[in-house]
């Protein structure tokens, strides 16, 4: 005599079998990525600030660099890559610098495609800060510069 309750009770089985066991290989390949930082990831918890004379206004990166505008830096301890992302240099309130400026750059240290980079947070020229990126590492548009010095009631740098 045959049973025709086991077929289902084996598909069952089979489907939590295969369940558990994709289960038990994905979850150490996200705890894996999980502890992997992400390259542009910002964490502000390890901002530094560098001071240094712009050797070069770059507008457009150079090849090898990360998209968007640059300043490369003569420091006391050697050339320095800032970027400043696609905003940096645009819009109302971009940053105005020149070669040859002593400029203060807040920001991280990152290594992106071996190479090092520093994420420009803050730029201050002279008496003037101006904000390239939010504390997430985010970048600010011309357009919410503008928002918030019209919040303000600044038209210049935030």
């Amino acid at each position: 005599m045959k049973c025709r309750g086991t077929v289902p009770g084996r598909r069952v089985v089979a489907g939590l079998v295969m369940f558990l066991v994709s289960t038990a290989l994905t979850i150490p390949l996200l705890a894996q990525t999980a502890a992997a930082p992400h390259p542009f990831r910002y964490d502000i918890a390890n901002e530094t600030t560098v001071s240094g004379v712009v050797a070069s206004v770059l507008v457009k990166p150079a090849s090898g660099m990360i998209f968007g505008s640059h300043l490369l830096l003569t420091t006391a301890s050697g050339p320095v890559d800032v970027s400043l992302g696609r905003f940096g240099l645009q819009g109302k309130g971009a940053l105005v610098v020149t070669v040859g400026q002593q400029v203060e750059v807040t920001g991280e240290l990152k290594t992106i495609k071996d190479r090092k980079v520093f994420l420009a947070r803050t730029v201050k020229v002279g008496a003037e800060i101006y904000t390239i990126r939010n504390e997430h590492g985010i970048e600010i548009s011309p357009q919410a510069r503008e928002r918030a010095g019209e919040q303000s009631g600044k038209g210049s740098s935030l």
